[in-house]
């Protein structure tokens, strides 16, 4: 049973229904499995379930909750009362800041530096903003994902804010990295804050999970390839900053 500030929120929302919805309380205790609509509330009583329920737990209803049972919209109305997910990773990789800065923000080749992006198409450039198409490797169920985002780079400050302008099943996505040298080389660190849509399939803390194990994984292989391109030769510091030997 779900539950939110220490009480059954299957209960609170079944209580909304009966107060301000006309439902039948004992129809929908012989069928907690049955939707909403097969309970008998029409487009009215789901408006005002909606209206109910934003005013209370500041959550939206989606349009389709007429096919949803009482306690699948509890679920939705506790992830959507949630925590916002909040992510912060960083990692220090042995090269000059200058390098690491060039390298990380040549969006255009971050299918080299990566190992989860098979396409990257840029959209639009203007000053030190880009925005780009980023399409990953087919997940277990061959699904490529795909969406746009922006990001803003700030040399001065060595800093960088993104944003996800397709948003898929996030409500949004924010990311800042920042670098900073440091004795070792420069650190570089992700802070990721974004909230999930009652729809995802995920929540917020599900996908905090996903997001701190996988840029774990990232980071590790992005120090990796810069301090080898660094150690064979195939980049070299000039001035401070890279440059290729081909």
């Amino acid at each position: 049973m779900t539950v939110t500030r220490g009480h059954p929120l299957t209960t609170e929302i079944t209580d909304i229904l009966v107060a301000h919805c006309g439902l039948d309380a004992e129809a929908a205790a012989n069928a907690p499995a049955a939707s909403l609509e097969e309970l008998g509330l029409d487009s009215l009583a789901l408006l005002e379930l909606s209206a109910v329920v934003a005013d209370r737990y500041r959550v939206q209803i989606p349009e389709q909750a007429a096919q949803l049972s009482i306690p699948a919209v509890a679920d939705l109305v506790a992830r959507g009362s949630e925590q916002p997910g909040h992510t912060e990773n960083s990692i220090v990789i042995d090269a000059p800041l200058p390098l690491v800065w060039e390298i990380t923000n040549d969006v255009a080749n971050w299918t080299e530096l990566f190992t989860e992006y098979a396409v990257v198409e840029i959209l639009h450039r203007e000053g030190d903003t880009v925005r780009f198409r980023l399409t990953m490797y087919p997940d277990e169920n061959g699904v490529s994902w795909s969406w746009v985002s922006e990001r803003t780079a700030d040399p001065a400050t060595r800093q960088v804010h993104a944003r996800r302008v397709e948003t898929g099943p996030f409500e949004y996505m924010r990311i800042h990295w920042w670098y900073a040298a440091e004795a070792e080389g420069t650190r570089m660190t992700w802070v990721q804050d974004f909230a999930m849509k009652p729809t995802a399939p995920v929540d917020n803390a599900a996908m905090t999970d996903r997001i701190n194990a996988n840029s774990a994984v990232q980071l590790a292989v992005i120090k990796e390839r810069i301090e080898r391109r660094l150690r064979t030769g195939e980049i070299a510091v000039v001035g401070g900053a890279g440059v290729g030997d081909e």
